[in-house]
């Protein structure tokens, strides 16, 4: 307790300290909130298909919007978007170049809609003109250049009615009514081919479809312990061949290739470390020509010739690792994005026949020779003998203990990986060394390493987060009483759990948009969600039985909120549809009810995460700030930060205030 008020009672005292500390001669440049967390320049580039045209996300009047450009006149972009509030963050091509495709949602709901806007006149249509509904595009074709299939669950929140969708006239013809499928796959004639549909065990099964008929035996059935690592990746062009990620009769993921006709399997790419998690095909035919492979780093791996010069030619460069975007129907020209980590990524236009590159656009070229550091991919030892692929970041200069952020991934079903990553380097040059685990449960390791993680949220899950947090120490990285624990999603439950199932185990937290009760996370997950609702109850603990109740309530931060005692921040987004408000409400109510301490920032505008830059700056501003006193760092003045967002402060408002005076409102 004494400790969270005195990390009040020193904030105002250390900001100026901390400003001053950054102007100090030999001391390293305080990177600006805005440089990292500000819109980028450009990014998210993308050829169309037949090459004449070059689209980015740039800011338009401050939002993201998207721009196009001549590909052989770059320079010449023109913005045609104009959104003003929500920014976009994903657009592809339509196949004939015409248009380009975007999804948006409102404010967070994540009720994706999507919109089309065409070339030459800059004519923008919605192309799902619903409400509360979520788009999910299920096909398209290399040779149907004016249609895709999309699926629509404007019907039943549920379930994904498909639909053939005319890009030019925006015109939907109703292909199939989907009663119970949790996906589908299209081939290039734009036929479903396949459905899929949850097992009672959690895992799926896979039916072929004839026409708009799903036959009633599967061909291909997935267990629970396979459910996160095999699936159909989609079929080559003539249809004869249907690629797949596939673990069942193994532990990692290999990229397999079925014979459609004799329903016969060969491997194309495998490894005994990680899943092969993606690939790269030919344009035109759909035959694959590399996988990809992402252990403590990414690398492609070549099938065949077609590529592999390619791909031996951008290794060469040496400017980072690289990513392969974009390639035009002629595959003549590819994107490519390269990631020195301790600079900002740039994007290149890659010229095959010349074996050139021509930069496009660094994504945020204010960055360039600011003070970025290195990332050290790590191997760490779980107490069971488990290994932890983990990510080191160290403030510039650092040769002895630092204070360190434990910074935690969400998902949990997903993963760290190396690269330039914003929130390691702004920690990093606040004074901080960043460590982020990939603890069991997180995906790319093998399916085995996924189930470990099987019923194991606030327990072995959490094990392997303090024995990364001992190794830290015992290699002189940190010191014991100066770590903090942070993320989002389930990060942020990582970082309730930290401060009440081991509350001596960190500093502080900091908790963004995660689950307090998990109870009511899985009474409150979104309805089309309902296909992979028994994987949850697998994994995390079943709802409907009194045993599974009793677990998800004994892994539950709110059920020992009791034992917080270290200064707690935490950030919401209002409209989260996946960790609804009500599990950050639940706790802070809670805290206020035996007197605990708590700051509670909550964003109307925002859903799961914050993606309006303005709020994003804002609530860091309130991070850094807060965890300052609580870790000896430094920290750039709050400034106009909150003033320029749409943050409440529900709770905590004398502390913030202090920060910034008269932008908070008194909790309750």
């Amino acid at each position: 307790m004494k400790a969270i008020l005195a990390a009040g009672a020193a904030l105002l005292a250390i900001q100026p300290v901390m400003a001053a500390m950054a102007n100090k001669p030999g001391a390293v440049p305080l990177i600006e909130r805005a440089k990292l967390f500000g819109n980028p320049t450009r990014t998210g580039g993308k050829l169309s298909p037949d090459g004449k045209w070059i689209t980015f996300i740039a800011p338009r009047d401050g939002v993201l919007n998207i721009w196009v450009a001549p590909s052989d006149k770059p320079d010449q972009a023109r913005p045609l978007t104009a959104e003003k509030g929500r920014p976009i963050r994903q657009s592809f091509w339509a196949p004939d170049s015409r248009s380009i495709l975007y999804v948006n949602d409102k404010g967070g709901d994540e009720n994706f809609l999507l919109y089309g806007v065409d070339i030459a006149t800059g004519a923008q249509k919605t192309l799902t003109p619903f409400e509360k509904t979520r788009v999910m595009v299920i096909g398209a074709s290399q040779t149907i250049k004016d249609r895709i299939l999309i699926g629509v669950n404007n019907r039943d929140p549920r379930w994904h009615d498909v639909y053939d969708l005319n890009l030019n006239t925006g015109q939907l013809t109703k292909v199939m009514q989907n009663d119970g499928y949790a996906g589908f796959v299209a081939d290039d004639q734009l036929k479903l081919r396949l459905a899929s549909k949850a097992r009672p065990d959690g895992g799926s099964d896979y039916f072929r479809v004839t026409g708009t008929t799903v036959e009633t035996t599967p061909v291909a059935q997935v267990g629970l312990e396979d459910s996160l690592t095999t699936a159909p990746l989609g079929f080559t062009t003539d249809g004869k061949t249907l690629y797949w990620t596939d673990s069942r009769g193994r532990d990692t993921a290999a990229l397999i290739a079925q014979d459609v006709a004799s329903g016969r399997t060969a491997i194309v790419g495998q490894s005994a470390k990680a899943d092969v998690d993606g690939g790269l095909f030919n344009p035109v035919t759909g035959q694959l020509e590399a996988y990809s492979v992402d252990y403590l780093t990414n690398e492609y791996v070549p099938v065949g010739d077609a590529v592999k010069a390619d791909l031996a030619f951008l290794k060469a460069q040496n400017k980072g690792e690289f990513s392969i975007g974009s390639r035009t129907d002629a595959d003549d020209k590819w994107l490519v994005t390269f990631d020195p980590v301790d600079a900002p990524v740039a994007t290149y236009v890659y010229d095959r026949k010349a074996k050139a590159l021509t930069q496009l656009y660094v994504t945020r070229p204010e960055l360039v020779g600011a003070p970025l550091v290195a990332m050290e991919p790590v191997e760490i030892k779980a107490r069971d003998g488990l290994t932890l692929v983990s990510y080191l970041t160290k403030p510039k200069g650092a040769t002895g203990p630092v204070p360190m952020v434990l910074f935690v991934h969400g998902g949990p079903w997903a993963r760290d990986g190396y690269g330039y990553n914003g929130y390691h380097q702004w920690l990093a040059n606040r004074g901080y060394a960043v460590l982020s685990v990939n603890y069991r449960g997180s995906t790319g390791f093998g399916k085995n390493f996924v189930s470990a993680g099987d019923l194991q949220w606030g327990r072995k899950m959490h094990d392997d987060l303090i024995d990364a947090v001992d190794w830290a120490v015992k290699q002189g990285v940190t010191a014991k009483d100066k770590v903090a624990i942070m993320g989002g999603s389930y990060g942020g439950y990582a970082t309730l759990a930290g401060l009440t199932f081991t509350p001596d185990a960190f500093a502080c937290g900091v908790d963004i948009v995660g689950p307090s009760n998990l109870f009511t996370l899985l009474k409150t997950i979104p309805p089309y969600w309902e296909a992979g609702k028994q994987q949850f109850y697998k994994r995390m603990g079943d709802p409907t039985t009194e045993a599974g109740r009793a677990l998800l309530k004994e892994r539950s931060p709110l059920t020992f909120v009791d034992r917080i005692k270290k200064p707690l921040l935490i950030g919401q987004g209002a409209n989260d549809p996946r960790v609804n408000v009500a599990e950050s409400d639940q706790i802070v109510a809670a805290m206020a009810a035996k007197n605990i301490p708590v700051t509670y920032v909550v964003f109307p505008d925002e859903g799961h995460g914050f993606a309006r830059p303005v709020n994003n700056i804002a609530f860091n501003a309130v991070a850094e700030n807060f965890l300052a006193p609580c870790l000896g760092g430094r920290a750039e003045p709050v400034g106009g930060a909150l003033a320029a967002s749409t943050a409440q402060v529900k709770h905590g408002a004398q502390f913030v205030k202090g920060l910034d005076a008269g932008t908070a409102t008194e909790g309750q």
